[in-house]
């Protein structure tokens, strides 16, 4: 009784640690919903350019200009909404350029009222007016804003990150990931001597009166907010090409790190061609492909990706596997993006997985193209111990709540976890291309992939994603031996959140040879021969999952039973 009653109280201890640790249920709030939801008043219009021209002044940190918002009527509207930083202030808004139209503020977001109702099918802009000083990012990229500091010879050096912050930090846009314009101007004025690369291809530079230089940068297709981007410093340029149609390779760095520069870029085209190999050309060719050196590590701003890896393997020199050191990680993750996240993204941030679950995998592939399938695998297997599986990978919709950060590195491990159980790479590969052909310059949902993947493979794989992106816990197949004179049998099962997991896995049936089973989450039942228990395993390297292990056996001459694990469990 005694024994029982500690096991109770020890068990109460468990259950109260473990309530302990779990992370708290977010709250949202009404500011949250203005930023995350598609509301009538964001879904009555859809964006089909922007003209961004503003003045970036290194001196006091301020921006100050106008955005030229032009879009379609979808619904009879004549109230919209924008968004800008409460901090930052609306001088005037204009539509057509005509009336000044009146506007509330609540929040972040801002209501614009029109003095008439705006018909079906017509379009229209309106040009608002705004200045003020942003809010400076404290830890960059991951917190957003401006980065005002200064290079080594003490020259400005002016950049900005905006993902998940929220681009109308700095600029006045409908700042939702579900609607991009087809296209974008942006004129950039700094102080003369600098100069901006920003997105797309530069049209002009032109000096003004003042000690002032107009930067014109035109963005040829759709572009999400947060990959708005300026980098306002003294760079030096050096440019390749990339290709049959000759895709231009511009690099924009620090005059002291040219020539380490020349050497580190170098990755780019066998990049370009793994990529290219994997998921098609690449998406944005008449815009071309730049990095640009950046103070902070980097971020996949579309056309203008920000490098800051300290021309160093790895993660700045850090890596979790001997493999990962000899590439260059910012290089290869950030540019991964062009594809996931920038061709195809996420329609709501709470499936920003796409966008990073397949840029993770992206560098596996990268491995694989160049130093083949088995390093992929000591790579991709290097980042289980970063995985921290509190929080499911899908975030909260419509409230703008992305999901863990185990989007990164569970992901990887979930995609190869995906590829395995599919066992068909041709198959895999066609689906993983077929993803950018089919939503190339859309923004789409987990549901678009789901669908897709079910669609192409002819087999329901919702059993999985809702496992492994909706919920928390990894697989455990539940294995119970018995051994019983020259014959092993095998009970097995899934023990998982989702009623019908069900997916397939290669197991030891026999010494050193693997084969698929296909547990169920309900008893199944097995013999494996002549096994001892050490020798049963689950082929961990290509399938994330976790074992547990129990077994028994039976002396046949005394009719004595033994276990190990602590027999059943």
């Amino acid at each position: 009784m005694q024994k029982m009653l500690s096991m109770l109280t020890l068990g109460i201890m468990l259950s109260a640690s473990w309530a302990l640790a779990q992370p708290k249920a977010p709250t949202f709030t009404r500011a949250d919903t203005l930023r995350g939801m598609l509301s009538t008043e964001r879904t009555c219009y859809d964006l089909t350019y922007y003209h961004l021209d503003v003045k970036i002044n290194p001196a006091d940190q301020s921006v100050h200009g106008s955005n030229d918002i032009h879009f379609k009527v979808v619904t009879l509207f004549n109230r919209m909404q924008i968004d800008l930083f409460k901090n930052m202030e609306i001088e005037k808004i204009v539509l057509d350029d005509g009336p000044t139209v009146p506007f509330t503020r609540e929040f972040n977001a801002v209501f614009v009222n029109l003095p008439k109702t705006l018909d079906k099918g017509s379009s229209h802009h309106i040009k608002v007016f705004y200045g003020g000083i942003p809010t400076v990012a404290k830890n960059p990229p991951w917190d957003g804003g401006p980065t005002w500091t200064k290079d080594s010879s003490g020259n400005p050096w002016v950049v900005v990150t905006c993902q998940g912050t929220g681009a109308s930090l700095w600029w006045p846009n409908k700042d939702h990931q579900a609607d991009e314009p087809d296209s974008m101007l942006m004129s950039i004025t700094v102080p003369k001597g600098l100069t901006d690369i920003s997105n797309g291809r530069l049209r002009s530079t032109t000096e003004l009166p003042g000690g002032w230089t107009r930067c014109d940068w035109f963005i040829s297709y759709p572009i999400n907010n947060y990959c708005v981007t300026i980098n306002v410093g003294k760079y030096a340029h050096f440019s390749d090409t990339y290709g049959k149609d000759k895709l231009t390779l511009d690099y924009y760095v620090l005059p002291q790190d040219l020539e380490r520069a020349k050497k580190t870029f170098g990755q780019v085209k066998t990049m370009m061609e793994a990529f290219e190999k994997y998921f098609g050309p690449y998406p944005f060719y008449r815009d071309g492909y730049k990095l640009v050196e950046c103070p902070h590590t980097g971020m996949e701003h579309q056309s203008a990706v920000a490098y800051g890896n300290r021309y160093l393997g790895g993660y700045r020199g850090r890596a979790p596997s001997e493999i990962g050191l000899k590439f260059d990680f910012i290089i290869i993750h950030e540019s991964a993006h062009e594809w996931w996240g920038n061709s195809v993204t996420a329609k709501d941030v709470a499936d920003m997985w796409i966008h990073e679950s397949f840029g993770a995998y992206a560098e596996a592939l990268y491995v694989e193209h160049v130093w083949g399938y088995p390093e992929a695998l000591r790579y991709i297997n290097g980042k289980k111990p970063n995985v921290r599986n509190t929080e499911p990978i899908i975030g909260i919709y419509n409230v703008q709540h992305e999901g863990s950060g185990d989007m990164y590195d569970k992901g990887q491990l979930v995609l190869n976890t995906l590829r395995s159980v599919m066992n068909n790479d041709s198959l895999w590969f066609s689906i993983v291309k077929g993803l950018q052909e089919q939503f190339r310059y859309q923004a789409i949902t987990a549901e678009d992939v789901f669908g897709f993947v079910n669609h192409k493979t002819g087999k329901d794989y919702n059993y999985f994603f809702n496992q492994y992106l909706k919920s928390t816990k990894i697989p455990q197949l539940d294995v119970r031996l018995s051994f019983k004179a020259d014959s092993t049998y095998a009970m097995y099962r899934w023990n998982a959140d989702v009623e019908d997991f069900r997916m397939p896995v290669r197991v030891t049936t026999s010494r050193n040879k693997y084969e698929f089973i296909y547990p169920t989450t309900t008893w199944q039942r097995m013999s494996i021969g002549k096994m001892k228990p050490e020798e049963f395993k689950v082929e961990e390297e290509r399938f994330y999952v976790t074992l547990r292990l129990g077994w028994s056996y039976i002396d046949p001459k005394l009719q004595i039973e033994g276990g190990g694990r602590g027999s059943w469990f």
